[in-house]
């Protein structure tokens, strides 16, 4: 049995070339970057080369990346940081109900710091309003964070407007791009944004790398402290071998930009298609906005048939899915974005999440198709 791999949202296979990029500093050129000696140097040399390339695909400065281990760290980063170095001006907090939990949770412990923090709600599709977060701005309001791309549903954030806003009030604004990264196109230099954040292992890198987007007039209090790293933003030895594979990752995917987004959302068409075809229109629903979506993700309910239970059915038929954020898949919990969205029990507690990637191919979107409408139609007989 061929193993259909739809599980790119949770992390991505590292590409051959990004492996080839690394090795060198496993292995030869393994200097500490901050020791001044000739291995050091090399060290550095690829952690600038690496700031280069990526800060050019983000359309910001070098000196406004820092890399961190991960994305959590870098939502964590950007909210605490944040909220520390602005907190003479208020404590008040804007987030949305369904953001990632490194980004809840952080504004959860926040909370427990004195701060206060308004969770603002989506609609039907998953998508905020401008004006809702316009309305929970208040004099004390000192950051707002909304993520760019749902990573359950896929539904795609008014940003720019939302940012638009923070800037006329000059409220600082993040945005976990973790997601977006590879699927939007993103230009920091156009976009009223202060903190982004971004991770390597959903674009074919490693994981363990992550990047904050700290724009130059931004002020953020560091989590770490022990070195001079990052420019005393994230002092720790830098990951040089990882940060050389997240820019390996960046610039392939850069240069098949295009093409990669045709595909994905070619593939997720020829899935839902797929299910069209196969299922009566009772039997699933796709949830998320119909247009404003990142083009890899595809979230449907098959109400009537648990999420477990159907996961179960798709591990042993060889479909790897979620339910869901791969923080939290493991506990099966009903999503809090689903839950957000106010959609039906029966909606919510059935849902999955298929992804897509640059390895995935029409055969296996229709071999996907086929083994849920098999399992479909086995548990409804059964029920």
């Amino acid at each position: 049995m061929k193993l259909i791999y739809l599980d790119h949202a949770a992390t991505t296979p590292v590409l051959p070339e990004v492996v080839e990029a690394m090795l060198p500093y496993w292995t030869g050129a393994y200097g500490n970057p901050s020791s001044t000696h000739q291995a050091g140097r090399e060290a550095r040399m690829a952690l600038s080369a690496a700031r280069d390339r990526i800060s050019a695909f983000v359309g910001c400065a070098p000196s406004e990346l820092v890399f961190t281990g991960s994305g959590t760290e870098s939502d964590n980063m950007a909210l605490f940081g944040a909220a520390e170095a602005y907190r003479e001006r208020g404590r008040h907090i804007i987030t949305t109900q369904i953001e990632h939990h490194a980004v809840l949770h952080a504004c959860e412990r926040l909370e427990q710091l004195g701060y206060e923090v308004t969770y603002v709600p989506v609609d039907r599709f998953g998508q905020v309003s401008p004006n809702d977060v316009e309305e929970a701005i208040r004099p004390d309001t000192i950051l707002i964070s909304v993520m760019y791309g749902n990573n359950e549903v896929g539904t795609l954030q008014p940003v720019e407007a939302i940012g638009r806003l923070a800037r006329e009030r000059g409220i600082c604004f993040h945005v976990d791009a973790v997601q977006a990264l590879a699927h939007v196109p993103i230009n920091l230099r156009e976009l009223p944004v202060d903190l982004m954040s971004f991770s390597a292992h959903k674009l074919n890198g490693p994981k363990g790398v992550g990047a904050l987007y700290i724009a130059k007039n931004i002020r953020v209090t560091p989590l770490l402290y022990g070195g001079a790293q990052e420019r005393k933003r994230r002092p720790a030895t830098e990951n040089t071998a990882g940060i050389a594979g997240f820019a390996k990752a960046v610039e392939i995917f850069d240069r098949n930009r295009y093409e990669v987004q045709q595909k994905m959302e070619k593939l997720r068409q020829e899935m839902v298609t797929g299910l069209e075809r196969r299922l009566a229109p009772w039997q699933f629903v796709v949830n998320g906005h119909p247009t404003e979506k990142l083009p890899h993700i595809l979230n449907v309910s098959f109400p009537g048939i648990s999420t477990e239970t159907m996961l179960m059915n798709l591990d042993l038929a060889g479909v790897m899915a979620s339910s869901g954020s791969a923080c939290t898949s493991g506990s099966l919990e009903i999503s809090h974005v689903l839950k957000a969205m106010k959609l039906p029990d029966e909606v919510t507690q059935s849902a999955i999440r298929f992804s897509f990637g640059p390895g995935n191919d029409s055969g296996q979107l229709a071999a996907a198709a086929m083994a849920i409408e098999t399992i479909v139609s086995r548990l409804r007989t059964k029920g």
